[in-house]
């Protein structure tokens, strides 16, 4: 769990509405005080690592062994937390792979996503919107704002050298509306929580040696058609007072230098 001067579990009393809008050009994303990053899933974990002054982590107690542990899996989900004017306002970027993870590793911490205002998918792979149910039934908001591109819905595969596939279905639009959030479907980027956090849409492409994921295909008009560019990876960007731009990424499938350079372009900060 790392975060920039901020509590560990710091999430509002009282918060705003969900305000959100396409964003303009040029941008007006607004420096934040400080930004609060909680891993609520990831690949590893290690339970002996300690506090530091910018990290907080769960303390370790002599009955450790007895109690029940964060877990790890092969998926990715945060929640983010932004500190502007005195006011704590917070988002949640993917949900993790399985249905139960997410929501263990949240009971684990101790945190309540009431006052979530916004969720983003980074893109459609099944292993950060595997654990989209639980997630937003903790949140328990209608017409809550659900930020993803628009290729996020392709039914995908990967098809390894080996010819093993395996299948990358798409988020359920069903669930979706059945939890009643307000789908927004976006390719450019978007403006949220009053313009503190900045979701960066499409990334632009520029360096040629980020080939995207060779291996994965993707199923057009019946047929499966080679999809290595995944255009709907998307990150999320902060503007942090006296620190400059905090961009948070989940797999980076666009390339981490493809995804930095596209952050400094929509922003004009570098």
């Amino acid at each position: 769990m790392c975060e920039i001067n901020g509590p560990f579990n710091s999430l509002p009393g009282k918060h705003g509405s969900a305000t959100y809008r396409q964003a303009p050009n040029p941008l007006n994303l607004h420096q934040v005080d400080s930004l609060d990053v909680t891993i609520v899933v990831d690949n590893a974990i290690d339970i002996l690592l300690p506090s530091d002054e910018r990290t907080k982590r769960p303390p370790l107690t002599w009955d450790w062994s007895e109690k029940r542990q964060l877990i790890a899996e092969h998926g990715y989900s945060v929640l983010l937390t932004v500190h502007r004017n005195g006011e704590a306002r917070s988002i949640l970027y993917d949900a993790g792979l399985s249905q139960e993870t997410a929501t263990h590793n949240l009971d684990i911490l101790g945190i309540d996503l009431k006052h979530v205002e916004a969720m983003v998918l980074s893109h459609g792979h099944a292993d950060h919107h595997g654990g989209l149910e639980g997630m937003l039934r903790r949140i328990g908001k209608k017409k809550l704002p659900f930020i993803l591109h628009p290729d996020a819905w392709q039914d995908r595969k990967i098809v390894f050298p080996t010819g093993t596939e395996i299948h990358m279905p798409p988020p359920s639009r069903k669930l979706l509306e059945d939890e009643g959030v307000q789908i927004l479907e976006e390719r450019g980027p978007t403006l949220l929580l009053d313009g503190s956090v900045l979701v960066s849409g499409q990334v632009e492409r520029v360096t040629g040696f980020e080939r995207g994921f060779p291996l994965q295909q993707a199923r057009r008009n019946g047929n499966w058609e080679p999809d290595p560019w995944i255009w709907d990876d998307q990150g999320i960007i902060c503007n942090v007072k006296g620190r400059g731009l905090v961009v948070v990424s989940s797999c980076s499938h666009s390339g981490v230098v493809n995804v930095l350079r596209n952050a400094e372009r929509i922003t004009g900060v570098e």
